[in-house]
C-alpha cells in the first residue's frame, strides 16, 4: 500500500495534526474525536490494494469498481455512506501543441477523504500544501477538500483553454495565408485534429457542471454548508470554462467552413486554368487533325505557303485565347 498512497494526513480545526501511521487507526480516532477527518491519496491503485480502503471505509462496490476501471464520465453519486465525485482532467502538452486527459475521483464520507488519481494531470501535492495554508477553509471539513480538489481541476480547465485558444488563433491565420495547393489537405487535417481535442476537452468540462450544481446549491449528505460558497466559486469557473470551450468549437466549426470554402474555390480555379488550357489546345488539334485528313482534292496542299500558313493560324488562334483567358483572370 506505501506505493499507491502518496499521502495520508488528519486534520483538525484546519491544521493537520499528527496521527498514526496505519490509517485505520487514524481513522477509527477522527471519529472518536468528532471534530477531525483524515485525507487518503492513492494514486492508480490496483483492485488488491484498494481492498483494504475499501473495508475500512464501507466504500459502496459500484464506485469502487468506477474508481479502479477509470474511463469514467464526470458524474457525482451519492450513497449511504459516502459521496463519489468523478473529475476528467485535462492537461496541455506543450510539445505535442495538444491535450491529455486523466481522472480523479473523490469518496467523501464521516471523517474521511479519499482521492484517488489516473494519469499524471493534476497531481494534488500542490493541492494539499496551498489548503494547509488557509486552515479557515480546512476547518470546513472533509466539503473543503473536494472544493479544493475540483476547484484544481476546473482552474488548470481555464488554463488549457486559454492554450487552445492561442493554438486556434495560429490555425485561423494559417487558414487565411496565402499558400499552395499542397498546404490545402494538411491545415484540413490540422482543423479535424484540434476540433477532436476540443470534443474531449467538451467531454470533461459539460458532464461535469450538473454535479458541481448540486455540491453548491442542493442539500448534499456530507458537505458542510459553510463549504458551499467555495463550491459555487468552482461552479462559476467551470461555466465559465464551458462557455470558452463553447465559443472554441463555434469558431473551429467557422474555420472548417471557411476552409472548405477555400478549397472550393481553389478548385473552381484550377478548373478555370485546365478549361482555359484545353480550349488553347484544341486549335491547333482541330487544325491538324483537318489537315490530317487523307482526302486527295483538298485546299492549300499544293501550296508553298500552306503549311506556314496552317501554323501561323495555330499560334494566333492559342496567342488571342491566351490574352483573352488572362483578362478574365483564368490564367
Amino acid at each position: 500500500m506505501h506505493r499507491v498512497i502518496v499521502d495520508c494526513a488528519m486534520y483538525r480545526g484546519g491544521r493537520r495534526v499528527p496521527g498514526p501511521e496505519d490509517f485505520s487507526e487514524a481513522l477509527a480516532q477522527a471519529r472518536a474525536t468528532g471534530d477531525a477527518y483524515l485525507w487518503i491519496g492513492l494514486y492508480e491503485p490496483t483492485a488488491a490494494e484498494f481492498d483494504l480502503v475499501t473495508s475500512e471505509f464501507g466504500l459502496h462496490p459500484l464506485s469502487v469498481e468506477d474508481a479502479l476501471k477509470a474511463h469514467q464520465r464526470p458524474k457525482l453519486e451519492a450513497y449511504d455512506d459516502s459521496l463519489f465525485l468523478v473529475l476528467k482532467t485535462i492537461v496541455y502538452d506543450e510539445e505535442a501543441a495538444g491535450i491529455s486527459s486523466g481522472e480523479l475521483m473523490v469518496f467523501l464520507g464521516d471523517a474521511f477523504v479519499v482521492t484517488v488519481r489516473h494519469g499524471e494531470g493534476n497531481p494534488l501535492t500542490e493541492v494539499r500544501s496551498r489548503l494547509e495554508g488557509h486552515p479557515e477553509v480546512l476547518r470546513h471539513g472533509p466539503g473543503a477538500v473536494m472544493y479544493a480538489v475540483s476547484d484544481a481541476v476546473v482552474d488548470q480547465y481555464v488554463l488549457v483553454a486559454d492554450q487552445l485558444q492561442m493554438d486556434l488563433e495560429e490555425l485561423e491565420a494559417a487558414v487565411f495565408a496565402p499558400r499552395g495547393n499542397s498546404d490545402v489537405g494538411s491545415v484540413a487535417a490540422r482543423i479535424y485534429a484540434f476540433k477532436r481535442q476540443v470534443l474531449e476537452f467538451r467531454r470533461a468540462t459539460a458532464p461535469l457542471l450538473e454535479p458541481m450544481q448540486r455540491l453548491s446549491g442542493g442539500v448534499t449528505p456530507f458537505i458542510d454548508p459553510a463549504a458551499r460558497p467555495y463550491l459555487r466559486d468552482v461552479s462559476d469557473h467551470l461555466t465559465r470554462a464551458n462557455d470558452h470551450v463553447d465559443g472554441l468549437d463555434r469558431l473551429l466549426s467557422d474555420i472548417l467552413g471557411a476552409n472548405l470554402a477555400q478549397m472550393g474555390v481553389q478548385q473552381n480555379d484550377d478548373m478555370r486554368k485546365i478549361s482555359a488550357w484545353a480550349a488553347m489546345i484544341a486549335i491547333p488539334t482541330m487544325i491538324a487533325g483537318i489537315y490530317g485528313m487523307n482526302f486527295r482534292h483538298m485546299p492549300e496542299l499544293d501550296q508553298v505557303w500552306g503549311y506556314p500558313l496552317a501554323l501561323a493560324a495555330m499560334a494566333v488562334a492559342c496567342l488571342g485565347l491566351h490574352r483573352f483567358f488572362k483578362r478574365r483572370g483564368w490564367l
